[in-house]
């Protein structure tokens, strides 16, 4: 399987599973399958370090992800351990993979030389998290050229909001970066956050991210698929409506 096609307009949703088991993952991701446009699996949650039964029967994308406590993750063992968890989700063909900017830099650029070797196969999603706000703008924007200069396929910076303005500072991303050609994922966690979770794909953003089901979220003011469909259903209606009311004006 070949990551996505970045061609169209589509706003996607890459469900999280974020289980203690593989059997309880496999379960997660059946329920999933019916409102995901791709699956991140949370190596960091799971007791098991074995991917391959998740990601040799996969039918749709699958990002791996092994976040580290300080950035939200409960991975809390060696970083020779944790980058060697996605090492081997590289091997197996996953579609993604997604590490931390701020990771050990002699582990991260090993990781990048191993992904580099299949990227036509597997890409890279550089990430970025901050819980506690959101920074000013030229902050981002010097955050997200450093990140860019890595020259992963995906930039992915996501902050904390403890206002609705926050929300528009970091949406301001994603013309940033499309004006680069740097694909990215920008958006605010937090109750007052949500709408840029909402907001981020119709802007451009590659994809957002979303729980399966209520009380399975993996961030503070994740969204479920099916509300974020219905949002974008709801909202390109009402553009239609508006539009339609105009032209008759």
């Amino acid at each position: 399987m070949r990551p996505l096609s970045k061609s169209d307009e589509t706003e996607r949703v890459c469900i999280c599973i974020a289980e203690n088991s593989l059997e309880g993952a496999r379960a997660a991701i059946d329920r999933a399958m019916p409102h995901a446009d791709l699956i991140e699996i949370r190596a960091d949650y799971l007791g098991e370090t074995d991917l391959a039964p998740i990601l040799t029967q996969r039918t749709k994308p699958f990002i791996v992800t092994n976040r580290r406590k300080e950035e939200g993750g409960r991975f809390d063992g060696e970083e020779r351990r944790r980058l060697e968890i996605l090492k081997q989700a590289i091997d197996l063909g996953a579609d993604y993979i997604d590490v931390e900017v701020e990771s050990d830099e002699a582990f991260l650029q090993q990781l990048i030389n191993e992904q580099r070797k299949t990227r036509d196969r597997t890409e890279l999603v550089l990430s970025y998290h901050d819980f506690r706000e959101t920074p000013s703008s030229p902050a981002l924007n010097d955050l997200f050229d450093r990140m860019a200069q890595i020259k992963a396929e995906i930039v992915k910076i996501v902050t904390f909001a403890h206002c609705y303005e926050d929300n528009l500072r970091i949406l301001s991303l994603i013309p940033y970066a499309k004006e680069r050609g740097q694909e990215i994922i920008a958006f605010c966690m937090g109750e007052k956050g949500k709408v840029s979770r909402i907001l981020a794909p119709m802007m451009g953003a590659i994809w957002v991210y979303a729980s399966s089901s209520h009380g399975r979220g993996s961030a503070p003011g994740q969204l479920t698929g099916p509300e974020l469909r219905e949002w974008w259903r709801q909202l390109k209606h009402d553009q239609c409506r508006d539009t339609a009311v105009w032209n008759y004006r």
